[in-house]
């Protein structure tokens, strides 16, 4: 049957010829306002750094299907997919030492990251994580069957394993999917007062966790500064900081780099570790977010809540995906520092059809407060020693605001 043409009335006609031309108007706007920023970013980034497009790795860690299977203790485990880290907190607060410790040996990959757990056996389960993914690349690494391309690929990861397994590396997460996800703690969590997560930008997966080349761009590198700067300050005071490095992030300045999609899929884990936290007994740590890592805390810190979240700090910031302080909904005070020799200052801070990070925290109108980082250099150097960002950082996870410049 053919349609029907409506007859022409004034109210029928009028509509499409008003609106419909302005509609197309404002979309080819944004369009060409979205091409200009990419344009700006390549230009003032130098251009889209090669690298692919990163899958993002989200969900349970390898073995949840084993963990959620075993029905040793006579009652269901918490399922690592939907159980909040309040719930596994009471599961685990209900269990005897022994029961503990089983669990952690039979399902390490499992309580290693699941948020809730105590911090002590999380550490024990990662170890034993640490070791047994170390034998399967040995083993790989020695398997005549693949390509030298592989067996180099193993080899490398066993090393990386085992300098993880160093004495005294306190492993908090693990996930070795994708480029790998870690985290670290430096000092006593269980004890301390006052604490700090730092969460990175781009290029950071498990094989530049750490490393000698520009160690203050890695989460290690910020972390132990960081950590050295509060015990020299305040000795008397228990602290703590965690190099948290659990998401997916981009490689390069590519696409990935310029929207939110991979920030979108680590926001939820970043939420997760600081509802674990507040679980646990932590006091809500500070947040000190740098580059792409403030487009995860800008989407995180809302989800966790202000009693899970402390002060912000975004520092060499992109933007943090939205228009002021106000809607990080941060516990503390919401901070900003760049130092003028930083790349990131020539990038528009706008977002367009998803383009951009929005914001520019350090303009006024974003409403953070400005930490100083006049001797802060480039873009990584704002934990350096001897930097008055890294001065004011550490007065801020202390508590000491006045002293902040």
């Amino acid at each position: 049957m053919p349609l029907r043409t409506p007859p022409r009335t004034a109210d029928t006609t009028a509509t499409p010829r008003s609106s419909t031309p302005r509609t197309g108007v404002r979309r080819r706007r944004r369009g060409w306002a979205a091409l200009a920023v990419a344009a700006t970013l390549v230009a003032g980034t130098g251009g889209w750094a090669a690298g692919s497009e990163q899958t993002a790795v989200t969900g349970p860690a390898p073995g949840a299907a084993a963990w959620r299977a075993d029905h040793t203790l006579g009652r269901p485990l918490p399922d690592p997919a939907t159980a909040s880290p309040a719930a596994v907190a009471r599961f685990f607060a209900g269990l005897t030492g022994a029961e503990r410790n089983r669990l952690a040996d039979r399902h390490p990959m499992t309580v290693g990251t699941l948020d809730g757990a105590p911090v002590e056996l999380r550490y024990r389960a990662n170890a034993r994580a640490l070791r047994a993914e170390r034998t399967r690349q040995r083993a790989r690494a020695d398997d005549p069957a693949r390509t030298a391309e592989d067996r180099a690929q193993a080899r490398a990861l066993a090393g990386r394993y085992t300098e993880l397994l160093a004495p005294g590396r306190q492993i908090l997460f693990f996930d070795p999917r994708g480029r790998g996800q870690v985290a670290e703690v430096y000092g006593d969590l269980g004890a301390a007062r006052r604490t700090a997560v730092v969460v990175p930008g781009s290029d950071i997966d498990i094989g530049t966790f750490d490393r000698e080349r520009d160690r203050y761009g890695t989460p290690t590198g910020m972390a132990a500064s960081l950590r050295a700067r509060l015990t020299a300050e305040a000795p008397a005071v228990p602290t703590a900081v965690i190099a948290w490095a659990g998401y997916t992030a981009p490689v390069g300045l590519g696409p990935d780099a310029a929207t939110g999609r991979l920030a979108e899929a680590g926001a939820g884990r970043l939420a997760r570790l600081l509802a674990g936290l507040a679980a646990t007994g932590a006091p809500a740590p500070a947040l000190l977010c740098h580059s792409y890592g403030s487009v995860v805390c800008g989407l995180a810190a809302p989800r966790a809540g202000r009693a899970a979240v402390g002060d912000v700090i975004l520092f060499g910031s992109p933007g943090a995906r939205t228009e002021r302080a106000a809607d990080l909904h941060a516990g503390g005070r919401v901070w900003a520092a760049r130092d003028a020799s930083d790349w990131i200052g020539r990038i528009p801070h706008v977002e367009v059809l998803g383009i951009g990070h929005g914001t520019d925290p350090t303009d006024p109108a974003f409403g953070a407060r400005r930490v100083a980082a006049d001797r802060a250099e480039g873009h990584t150097g704002y934990l350096v020693p001897g930097t008055d960002s890294l001065a004011g950082f550490a007065d801020i996870v202390l508590g000491r605001y006045a002293a902040v410049r």
